[in-house]
């Protein structure tokens, strides 16, 4: 609930203009600084300080605000203010996510807090608030940007409850408190408590998934009791699976014993048990919150200020394409029913939602003699960085290449420093590459923008400033090879960093990814594109050893397994919205069975079968990132395909296309309304008008999946 810096954290962030500039030379006189280039990070300590003179700043600048200087410089000092602020916060959650020296990761997590103490004191300060209504209600002598950051400025600190009476903000102040401490309690149960399942005999796991399991043994019947651990004549091995998310997805989809993929899926979707108690604690909390401040419920608070401006709005939609997807997602659940009827010899046989994995997998693999470690072999780390630097030079006439990083700068070996370099308009800012998973480093793929782009004077721009964050695995003595899941997770988190990168808004509170929570994600979604098409692949997909070029029938093969089962994964995608939505929809006042909510809504718009006792949801951590907002996925799905469509697939390098996404989409952030940007750029009809707010149009990728209906 911090007005001041509502994108800034975890993936949307910003920085100060202390940043220590690296020279792009190869010259050697590189100047020791400290983590991102701030001075004050060249020990962990140096923290406490970056905490005092960040706290230092803001408070000069509200008391230059609380005297009611000109409307142009209340927004200027704010924008500062807040620039000022998120340095400390981004910096923090980098360093919290990625540093592997545990006194850095806990003086990131003390800075952290005491910022966010100050931002109370911000947030609940009336000169602010004061002299920005005086900013909004002087459109007048604003710019355009101006004015539309005072308005948000203004809706920002009015959702930290600014504007009520002392004794209902003071009880606001203790929920949002609460709100925070429960998501993060809810994101740290997942992590710490992802279930296990133990299987014996041994020869239940086939070889090729010993990777994922661990070996135990057990006593056999009739033997004396031992250590767990011994392995002797009268033990019997088996193995254990942590059912972690992604290790369970794997396992399920190469587990040809049925009892075997259904205690692990039972298992999986069991835990974090806990969370049931933290969900419910979660969802009345913000539903008293959002009551607070004037709202029906949370989703009504949470979606007042997006494009979809209700939650009428977002129903509407999510039925709708929940009803468009329906004919062809019972098309491919008869069609895998029946492949596992022929399979197992049994006609009558039901399919169980522990068979999706294996047997989708199983018919790609029939149809399309997909080999995933082969493919894996034309997408070396190194190569698939090579790619983003042929997109960027292909799209946008720019240079991408290397730059020394400076004695304290990285946090660790595997870190690179990349510079972005238009020949005419110099540097356009620096990307942070931190791509291999190490021990203690948190497994996330996300952009983290450690400074935002602003208009610090007339001749002077702040440059952007990212870092990406991904978790490939691979050793120091084999080289990390992707898979193809991993390259489109690449190219989707590089199209968060262009988006950041190539914003030239006048103020920092609206650099790159800091927009409107349904638009944010249409960057990312739209360079995933890029990753499947051929034309593309091509410049970069080479193979480790021979050098070969990725083969086109390869890629055809990739596409076509891909759109096998596309209705399934977008019915699947539109449930995980719709559950969001109604968990923070408004409550009875009973309250809610959370497990009775996500059970019935599967029965309704699936058809898969619902395991009783079974409740996934519980390590569902968007339920926490993005209450209410998860539908913003498929906003953004609808309009990257109508962009890919109608910019991009004709010649998706093509410098005609680059110079439109760049000039028309990416350099205006936040600062343009995102319905216009979206207009301009592919023409009209790419959104619809829906109950007073803004939904996309489906038909491209109706289209692009072969939705008969739409």
């Amino acid at each position: 609930m911090h007005a001041l810096i509502r994108k800034c954290a975890a993936a949307h962030v910003r920085a100060n203009s202390n940043f220590i500039h690296i020279s792009t030379s190869t010259a050697p006189s590189i100047k020791e600084t400290g983590l991102y280039g701030f001075h004050h990070l060249k020990t962990p300590k140096g923290f406490q300080r970056f905490v005092d003179d960040a706290i230092e700043r803001s408070q000069e600048l509200v008391n230059y605000i609380a005297g009611m200087p000109s409307s142009p410089e209340i927004i200027r000092a704010m924008d500062e203010i807040s620039d000022t602020v998120c340095s400390v916060i981004d910096s923090a959650e980098l360093c919290r996510h990625t540093h592997p020296d545990r006194e850095f990761v806990d003086e990131a997590s003390k800075a952290s807090l005491r910022v966010n103490e100050f931002l109370h004191y911000l947030n609940t300060n009336h000169s602010i608030y004061k002299a920005v209504n005086k900013a909004e209600n002087d459109s007048n002598s604003l710019t355009h940007e101006a004015h539309r950051a005072a308005r948000f400025l203004r809706m920002d600190l009015e959702k930290g409850g600014i504007h009520l009476c002392s004794e209902k903000l003071d009880r606001a102040n203790e929920l949002a408190i609460d709100i925070i401490q429960l998501s993060r309690e809810y994101n740290e149960n997942i992590i710490t408590d992802p279930g296990h399942v133990d299987i014996f005999p041994a020869s239940k796991i086939p070889k090729k998934l010993h990777h994922l399991v661990s070996p135990i043994y057990r006593n056999l019947p009739g033997s004396s009791e031992g250590s767990w651990g011994l392995r002797d004549k009268t033990k019997e091995k088996g193995f254990r699976l942590a059912t972690e998310s992604s290790t369970l997805q794997g396992f399920l989809q190469c587990t040809p014993d049925a009892g075997v993929r259904k205690v692990a899926y039972v298992q999986g979707n069991s835990v974090p048990h806990a969370n049931l108690e933290v969900l419910d604690k979660l969802i009345a909390t913000r539903h008293e919150f959002a009551q607070l401040m004037g709202h029906k419920s949370y989703a009504e608070f949470a979606l007042h200020s997006t494009m979809a401006a209700s939650p009428e709005v977002v129903m509407s939609f999510l039925l709708e394409m929940s009803k468009v997807v329906r004919p062809k997602a019972d098309q491919e659940f008869e069609a895998i029913q029946n492949f596992k009827r022929e399979n197992s010899g049994d006609p009558n046989g039901e399919l169980d939602p522990w068979d999706e994995a294996y047997f989708t997998w199983l018919m790609k693999s029939a149809k399309y003699k997909l080999d995933s470690s082969a493919i894996a072999s034309y997408f070396p780390l190194q190569q698939c960085i090579e790619g983003l630097k042929v997109l960027v030079e292909s799209l946008f006439g720019v240079t991408f290449h290397g730059v020394p990083l400076a004695p304290g700068e990285s946090w660790h070996p595997d870190v690179m420093k990349i510079v972005l370099h238009h020949p005419t308009e110099a540097n356009l800012g620096y990307l942070y590459l931190d791509l291999k998973s190490r021990k203690g480093k948190h497994p996330i793929c996300a952009h983290f923008a450690i400074r935002g782009g602003r208009q610090v004077s007339e001749t002077e721009y702040q440059l952007p400033v990212v870092a990406l964050v991904c978790n490939f695995s691979g050793s120091s003595l084999a080289p990390v090879r992707l898979n193809h899941s991993e390259v489109e997770t690449l190219f989707h988190e590089f199209g968060h960093a262009l988006h950041s990168l190539l914003s030239r808004t006048e103020y920092q509170h609206f650099s790159g990814t800091r927009v409107v929570l349904d638009f944010a994600e249409t960057p990312s979604n739209l360079f995933e594109s890029y990753a499947w098409d051929y034309r593309v692949l091509k410049t970069f997909a080479k193979h480790y050893s021979t050098g070969d070029i990725i083969p086109k029938e390869l890629v055809e093969s990739m596409v076509g397994a891909k759109k096998m089962f596309a209705a399934t994964e977008l019915q699947r995608q539109i449930l995980y919205a719709l559950v969001d939505q109604t968990l923070f929809g408004e409550q009875p006042s009973a309250g809610i069975d959370t497990m009775a909510i996500v059970a019935d809504l599967k029965r309704q718009h699936t058809s898969w079968t619902h395991v009783d006792g079974t409740h996934w949801h519980t390590r569902f951590s968007h339920l926490t990132n993005y209450g209410a907002g998860y539908y913003s996925y498929l906003y953004a799905k609808c309009f990257a395909t109508s962009i890919w469509q109608r910019m991009c697939q004709e010649d998706p390098l093509s410098l005609d296309t680059g110079s439109a996404l760049r000039t028309k989409f990416l350099q205006h952030g936040g600062a343009k309304d995102p319905a216009d940007i979206l207009n301009d750029l592919a023409g009209s009809g790419i959104v619809r008008s829906c109950h007073g707010g803004i939904i996309p149009d489906i038909t491209s990728l109706c289209k692009e999946m072969e939705l008969l209906k739409c």
